[in-house]
């Protein structure tokens, strides 16, 4: 029994100095790496400013005209995240917002490149909205939305 301990506190002696030996310290190759790193995540994650603009949706089934109308609210809009390298990025989607207050049928009117707009279409998939209301009733809408760097 004693040499079972004893043998145990040989082992543990001589694997103490190898845990504490794994520890080492950075070069500046290592820190420019990092800080490249840091300021490149930074270009990338500005938010885009974005402008709405809506429309209510003529149907051929209305006999009437809206008495009372209202249009959508934002309930979800996330900001687009666009890469900053390029300033002059202006990007213009057109969409439906269904009577579910989801986006229905995104469209780029004026892009800036395969990525950019592709973020865009997929951003825009994710909104939510309070849907367009006719007397009450709710209805689709057309929106235009415009994403920008400033």
């Amino acid at each position: 029994m004693l040499c079972q301990k004893l043998l145990l506190l040989l082992l543990l002696l001589h694997l103490a100095p190898a845990s504490f030996a794994s520890t080492e310290i950075a070069s500046p190759r290592t820190w420019e790496r990092q800080s490249s790193l840091l300021n490149r995540e930074q270009q990338i994650w500005q938010v885009a400013v974005h402008d709405s603009k809506f429309s209510t949706i003529p149907h051929v089934s209305a006999t009437a005209g809206c008495g009372a109308t209202s249009f959508p609210e934002p309930i979800a809009t996330p900001n687009l995240l666009l890469d900053r390298g390029n300033q002059n990025i202006r990007i213009s989607v057109s969409f439906i917002i269904g009577t579910d207050g989801r986006v229905h049928s995104p469209l780029i009117l004026e892009g800036a490149g395969r990525p950019e707009d592709g973020n865009a279409l997929n951003t825009v998939r994710t909104w939510r909205y309070r849907p367009a209301t006719c007397n009450g009733v709710p209805t689709e809408a057309e929106a235009t939305i415009e994403f920008s760097i400033r």
